[in-house]
């Protein structure tokens, strides 16, 4: 501005410096107009509540889920064909990923101010990409099924085959649909609320996700299960509308500024995380065949502890992408996270407790080991997440579209496996009681 008053005292033949000067000028105020807005502070009390609030809505989404599977393992196509019940882990792990970095990604373009002037744009973009990235998915998820449910026995039946791949597209592709609306919506309205996006997005995507495409699963199965007979028309319809579905919104996806990346870089952090869930799934089953009460803790200490990762992650990555000063490993957002453990855990344990879901009774000596197992999975969650994310950027990739698959898998790694232990020091210390170990 100084510079443009100095030019109006200069004399009227100069008037194409003038021009020179305040394009200069315009391109500048351009430029700083781009830059993103600066973050506004954030008390520690009003992120602790936000979080909480929504690790609460996760945890309780998480519960409602496991009540609606024990509730349709009873129907008809569960019964029938019985590799619905492997296609449901592999489902929901798979698409979760997908709509957690999908809560990540739309969060760090709140603060950037994208919501604000580009949402037509964005909405597009991530609708298309999570319907190229879930059908493809699904189909994956559905494959995986099919030969985990073969092998075994050595049978495969086409039409078991065909209505698993058609129920996981059709299921992935509603629930992307669904999900990815609602997760625009809770943008939206976390910044007209002035909430941190970052502190709710995540583990709302993780509650609404994992209970959404449970049921829609079950509900379009049990359809297709009781319309299909020995028909294979209608799945393979299902099967090659999704498939075309792939690369029209791939290629939209792919034209959109705001989605490019994420296309390129989105599928090996996915695909990787099945495999490191998978490893995760063989230490379950061998702890589950010597500790019968394991497996509904294993649920929660995997959920609350993927749930505070991926908040973490995602509020990192937001401060890579705004330029903001980085915190060391031990920063504050650690220190809440870790805080907040205790209360989570214990919340949901005695929430196991008085449904009767479990095998194992509180004791002191129980709630004290579980404890340490789940501080130390956060604590190295939390620590992993950070030389993660960093070094994704220093790599140039974009964390929210890399990192949450990989820390959400390692998380179920580490939780079935420290749950494990404790279990086991349980059972070697004495602490036998009339469930535990039984």
């Amino acid at each position: 501005m100084n510079r443009i008053k100095n030019n109006t005292r200069m004399p009227r033949n100069s008037g194409s410096t003038n021009e020179t000067d305040v394009h200069a000028d315009a391109c500048r105020l351009i430029a700083n107009s781009n830059k993103p807005p600066e973050p506004k502070y954030e008390n520690s009390w009003t992120a602790g509540v936000q979080m909480f609030v929504s690790f609460l809505l996760a945890g309780y989404g998480m519960v409602a889920a496991s009540l609606l599977l024990d509730k349709v393992q009873h129907w008809d196509v569960f019964q029938v064909v019985s590799e619905v019940y492997i296609l449901v882990p592999a489902l929901l792990g798979l698409k979760g990923n997908l709509e957690m970095t999908l809560a990540s990604r739309l969060s760090t373009h709140a603060h950037l101010g994208h919501i604000d002037s580009n949402l037509s744009t964005l909405i597009v973009g991530n609708m298309c990409l999570i319907q190229c990235q879930a059908v493809l998915v699904g189909f994956l998820a559905a494959m995986a099924a099919v030969a985990m449910g073969w092998i075994p026995d050595g049978q495969f039946d086409i039409h078991h085959a065909m209505l698993l791949c058609a129920s996981s597209v059709l299921t992935a592709s509603f629930a992307s649909l669904v999900l990815g609306l609602i997760m625009i919506g809770v943008i939206v309205l976390s910044k007209h609320m002035d909430i941190n996006p970052d502190n709710v997005a995540t583990p709302i995507a993780a509650s609404l996700g994992d209970l959404t495409t449970l049921a829609l699963l079950s509900w379009i199965a049990s359809l297709l299960h009781r319309t299909i007979g020995s028909s294979i028309i209608l799945p393979s319809i299902i099967i090659i509308g999704g498939l075309i579905l792939v690369p029209v919104c791939g290629y939209i996806a792919y034209e959109n500024k705001f989605t490019r990346q994420a296309l390129d870089e989105g599928w090996v952090p996915v695909v990787s995380a099945m495999v490191i869930s998978s490893a995760g799934g063989l230490i379950l089953d061998y702890t589950v065949s010597n500790y019968s009460g394991i497996a509904v803790f294993q649920l929660v200490i995997n959920g609350i502890g993927g749930n505070m990762v991926a908040v973490h992650a995602s509020r990192l990555s937001t401060s890579l992408h705004t330029g903001q000063k980085m915190d060391s490993v031990l920063s504050s957002t650690t220190k809440l996270l870790m805080v907040m453990v205790i209360p989570s855990q214990l919340i949901f344990i005695h929430t196991i407790e008085y449904l009767k879901a479990g095998h194992t009774s509180l004791t002191p000596i129980f709630i004290l080991i579980y404890m340490s197992a789940a501080l130390l999975q956060v604590f190295l969650l939390l620590t992993i997440s950070h030389y993660m994310v960093v070094g994704m950027w220093k790599l140039g990739m974009d964390p929210d579209n890399s990192a949450i698959p990989y820390l959400t898998a390692l998380g179920d790694l580490l939780g079935t496996a420290l749950l494990g232990i404790a279990f086991h020091v349980l059972y070697a210390i004495g602490d036998k009681d009339s469930d535990l170990g039984d």
